[in-house]
């Protein structure tokens, strides 16, 4: 076998070969530990055997898939700690907090700070003795009825509808479990992690990409954390908690019933957001709506007008895109690029000038910037606002103190919007944000940029770092979060994004990233009657239809 490795030429093999072993060899020469490798443009564990010709690129922590991986890791080995402490216990993992994940331990005494301690003694311990996590491949009914002998009704439920015959297992000193998505070949890899108590459960800490071998230090973020307490509030009141309970309803004809009650949610959230804003008015002249992309934030800002117009305020938009600076002075990034993302990108000398003037009762001519020439221009109409017409201003940078330096801070209500989803496949894999929002915007840049799915996957890593820069720093900046999530969204996107992604070509750098989401979306039972989704929607901003656009 010829073995061509990236990076470090080949190699003439005469029997298969184990990627573990390929990797020893050239691990010294990376600067943080491997954790998996793509082989002839296949994903692949680092148990996996080399068979025949190959090319073979190795992953280290630094790699969003190697990150991805070692947090799966630890995940199980948390779960197989918690049992081993206390046997009779059920394990949630929930969702992402403060630079790590918050996890739930229910049993029949309240978690606190020494049983988090104990539990963390155990991990260790489980990493010192570098103990195999071996994978087991079985008839998915098998494993079904073993874990309905462990009374894991959610696996069983999410099992109930697998297409596929055959499902892996992996087995960690005895404990078997189902994960979405790879593991590593041993405990002995899971070196850098803390567990946290944070009432009523812990938050399981972790590294960074940024630097993989040293646990990211614990970032408070009390307004997200009560989000997440308010989506699990949503999911109890829809019993909709993890993909096999959405599956059940959806086959069972309950569509229309768990798409009204979610619609209902959202709005009621609208609602009280613009009567908070209603009751402060005198003070809250502007609106600051920020969010990553894909989030949901202009069907939100035109729902939020609606609510406000309700409350018989007569509130504005304006764009931040128009204070762009003109093309030419735009701010390089450290390749060279235009940065369009960069808060300098803006003239914020023109716009807080204009704010300012716009509050104080005065007439304004507002920027109209022309993407074609690059040029600012101005409209012919002033523009002159009085007390009952709030400003709505939705962009990336809305929750940074920069954007509006001159504005006082009682004079602004600033706005968070995320798609924070409250669904899981089942107690032990949680749903991505990043996944969501990542088919959200590869179907609306199908019908609404005539972008495919190839390009949308090929800007995404650009997107997200641009979000960790200039979004997620100032979540808890925001005087309000609104939580943009559906939980039967995924449901629906599935019949748009699925095609979409099959163009995918084996042997592109997007593969991967598609067939990962193929499989993810495979969980789902489609949704293809739409009738029951409101014009309004958030998720209409994304398939279509939505009554906001072409006003």
């Amino acid at each position: 076998m010829k073995i061509t490795i990236k990076g470090f030429g080949e190699k003439i093999l005469e029997e298969p070969v184990k990627l573990l072993n390929l990797a020893r060899e050239v691990e010294k020469n990376f600067p943080f530990p491997i954790m998996a490798a793509i082989v002839n443009n296949n994903l692949k564990e680092l148990t996996s055997m080399v068979k025949e010709d190959a090319v073979v690129e190795f992953l280290d922590m630094s790699t969003e898939v190697g990150m991805k991986i070692y947090i799966r890791t630890l995940t199980f080995l948390f779960i197989k700690a918690s049992h081993d402490i206390f046997p009779d216990c059920k394990v949630h993992i929930e969702h992402s907090l403060g630079n790590g994940l918050y996890c739930e331990i229910y049993r029949s005494d309240p978690l606190g700070e020494e049983d988090v301690e104990e539990i963390e003694n155990r991990m260790k311990q489980l990493v010192e003795r570098d103990i195999p996590i071996k994978k087991q491949e079985i008839p998915t009914e098998e494993a079904a009825i073993m874990f309905k002998k462990m009374g894991l009704e959610d696996k069983v439920r999410v099992l109930r509808y697998r297409k596929d015959p055959y499902v892996n297992l992996y087995e960690l000193d005895g404990m078997k479990d189902y994960f979405y998505g790879y593991m590593l070949p041993s405990t002995g890899y899971l070196k850098w992690f803390k567990l946290k108590f944070y009432l009523p459960g812990v938050i399981l800490q972790f590294p960074s990409r940024s630097n993989p071998t040293e646990v990211a230090p614990y970032r408070e973020q009390a307004k997200l954390s009560r989000v997440f307490r308010e989506a699990e509030q949503w999911a109890h009141i829809l019993n909709v908690a993890d993909v096999g309970a959405l599956n059940d309803c959806i086959t069972s004809g309950k569509s229309g019933e768990i798409i009204r009650i979610a619609e209902a949610l959202h709005e009621k959230k609208i609602a009280q957001i613009a009567d908070t804003i209603f009751e402060n008015r005198d003070k809250m002249r502007i609106i600051l709506i920020a969010g990553p992309s894909s989030s949901g934030k202009t069907t939100f800002a035109h729902r939020l007008m609606v609510q406000l117009k309700v409350n018989g305020l007569r509130p504005i938009s304006i764009s931040l895109d128009d204070y762009f600076l003109e093309r030419e002075k735009t701010p390089l990034d450290e390749e060279g690029k235009p940065d369009f993302e960069a808060l300098e990108a803006i003239d914020l000398r023109l716009f807080n000038q204009q704010l300012t003037k716009l509050i104080q009762g005065k007439e304004v001519l507002l920027p109209r910037f022309n993407f074609h020439t690059g040029k600012r221009e101005y409209q012919n109409m002033p523009i002159k606002i009085e007390k009952d017409q709030p400003i709505i201003i939705e962009g990336i940078h809305g929750l940074n103190e920069r954007l509006t330096s001159s504005i006082p801070k009682e004079n602004k209500f600033k706005i968070y919007v995320s798609a924070l989803t409250q669904l899981s496949i089942d107690n032990h894999n949680r749903i991505s944000t990043t996944d969501t929002r990542l088919l959200r915007r590869m179907v609306r840049d199908s019908w609404a940029r005539s972008a495919d799915a190839k390009k949308t996957i090929s800007m995404w890593p650009s997107v997200l770092k641009g979000a960790e820069k200039n979004i997620f720093p100032y979540q808890e900046e925001a005087d309000a979060m609104f939580n943009s999530a559906l939980v039967y969204e995924l449901a629906v996107l599935k019949k748009y994004a699925e095609p979409l992604l099959k163009q995918v070509k084996f042997g592109e750098p997007e593969y991967i990233t598609a067939k990962h989401l193929l499989k993810f979306l495979d969980y789902f039972v489609p949704i293809e009657d739409e009738k029951d989704i409101p014009l309004t929607s958030i998720i209409r901003e994304f398939i279509g239809g939505s009554c906001f656009y072409g006003e």
